[in-house]
């Protein structure tokens, strides 16, 4: 695994989350895996008991050599994490960005952590059957494969797989970005990696990659869609024999109930008491009224995909129609930073937030909620809601991607399957019309929300079953690697 997060090293959203799921899974399952990510200046080596490996020269064009150090930790003990040491690309505030504004040197920053997988490998004697790269920042990894070490390289059979996460980030960069990978210009055209005179990274990969994997069954057709591809689409269209969706995993040694240390009460689905006591620590710690109201949480980037301004353009009419009390927790786009940082204070004991990244208050907020929104406009998987199923949080979400693929509508029947709320339409209406029936079945149905909640916490989103599927994509890379080689030879 290449990857530009893993948690609990580096996170940022859900990438660092699957990347580590997957991981330890495939080595439960007797696989030999290892991931490779940057060693960030927020990674602390004594507390993650990190021990320096040695130096690696990674190439780059024109024959410039940079030498980086390799550290190692361990997932669970374990699994081997590599973390790649060259302060003057990650020895930064932020991972990609900092104060709202992108690295001007990502292409090269993630360009010298996807050629320094190549030689990491080589020097330290671990010669993969698979590289699996996810999203844009190492996407370049599947073309050097195919191209820097194509010839008389004990990687030459190595296969690529790239996952992508967030089709809507793409890695677009000035051309200097490509020149320094030191392809060649051949390969700097409309069909490879040219994006309107600029370098789309994670074009690049798709062109290379031997399969390409996005995160659930619905978003692998969607991105094969004009709407859904983002400008990918055709070039993903190419290869759809060679495109799978496979739904993430949940992380359940980190995201259960029953055993999560970060919240004030455990409980199951057999003995709930522990939720309600959640849900009296979080009003407390909140500045809620503490009442039997029931909570909406919301934990969330404050990004357009994410569907925040149609809670903003209807949130206020919420307030002062329905009984709920809100948890809000994210940060991002300034303007919403403000709103919603700013709703307390406006509605005192029935809003509280928290403006930023809280790893232990996004806990709190799913073991307190007793429903959990997740509105986005596109959301190729997500995992809030798969956390909340477990929580017995019960989801609202728009009918996309993986929200659709982890969330069963309900539907007023009392032998319901349901696990939680569905709307369709990106529209504050239909987002106030879903609460208003969310509110009614809290008020009128409550025996049946009790159904949906045990069916919500009986569901198994656990990553054994996304490991064997990602076997069978490996095995497919494997073999049309292979059959190139013959080709080539």
């Amino acid at each position: 695994m290449v990857a530009a997060e893993c948690a609990p090293y580096a996170k940022v959203g859900g990438l660092g989350d699957v990347v580590a799921g997957l991981a330890k899974q495939l080595a439960v399952s007797g696989h030999d895996a290892r991931v490779l990510l940057p060693l960030y200046r927020g990674i602390e080596r004594q507390r993650h008991g990190l021990r320096y490996r040695q130096n690696v020269c990674v190439h780059g064009a024109g024959g410039r050599e940079r030498w980086a150090g390799v550290w190692e930790g361990r997932l669970d003990d374990t699994l081997p994490v590599w973390l790649l040491d060259y302060g003057a690309y990650f020895d930064r505030a932020g991972l990609y960005d900092e104060n709202n504004r992108e690295y001007a040197d990502n292409a090269e920053r993630f360009g010298f952590l996807s050629k320094a997988a190549l030689q990491v490998c080589k020097d330290l004697a671990f010669i993969p059957d698979v590289m699996h790269v996810h999203d844009w920042p190492t996407a370049p990894t599947a073309a050097l494969l195919k191209t820097w070490d194509r010839r008389l390289s004990p990687l030459s059979a190595t296969a690529s797989v790239l996952t992508i996460h967030n089709i809507g980030y793409q890695g677009v960069a000035p051309r200097a970005g490509f020149a320094y990978l030191g392809l060649g210009d051949d390969w700097f055209n409309s069909h490879v990696c040219e994006d309107h005179g600029r370098f789309n990274m994670l074009k690049l990969g798709v062109f290379f990659a031997d399969a390409v994997t996005t995160v659930s069954p619905t978003h692998a057709g969607e991105i094969l869609s004009a709407d859904g591809g983002r400008g990918l689409a055709p070039y993903l269209q190419w290869k759809r024999g060679d495109v799978f969706g496979i739904l993430n995993g949940a992380d359940y040694s980190q995201w259960s109930p029953a055993t999560d240390p970060l919240i004030p009460a455990n409980y199951d689905a057999r003995r709930l008491v522990g939720k309600q006591d959640c849900r009296r620590a979080l009003q407390q710690r909140l500045g809620l009224t503490v009442s039997d109201a029931p909570i909406i949480s919301l934990v969330s980037r404050f990004a357009v995909q994410k569907g925040l301004y149609l809670v903003r353009n209807c949130l206020e009419q919420a307030l002062r129609e329905l009984p709920f009390q809100w948890v809000i927790i994210g940060s991002g786009d300034p303007a919403l930073e403000k709103y919603f940082g700013e709703l307390p204070g406006r509605y005192p004991g029935q809003v509280g937030s928290y403006i930023g990244y809280h790893n232990e208050l996004s806990h709190w907020a799913q073991a307190g909620g007793d429903f959990f929104l997740v509105p986005s406009l596109y959301e190729p998987c997500g995992l809030t809601q798969i956390y909340a199923l477990k929580y017995g949080a019960l989801p609202i979400v728009r009918a996309t991607g993986g929200l659709r693929d982890t969330v069963v509508n309900y539907n007023n029947a009392a032998d319901s399957d349901g696990t939680g709320f569905v709307f369709w339409d990106a529209t504050p209406s239909a987002l106030l019309g879903t609460l208003r029936w969310v509110a009614d079945t809290w008020w009128n149905r409550h025996d049946q929300l009790a159904r949906l909640r045990q069916n919500a916490m009986a569901k198994d989103f656990s990553w054994a079953q996304p490991a064997r599927e990602y076997l069978k994509v490996y095995d497919h890379a494997s073999r049309a690697r292979r059959a190139l080689l013959e080709r080539e030879s």
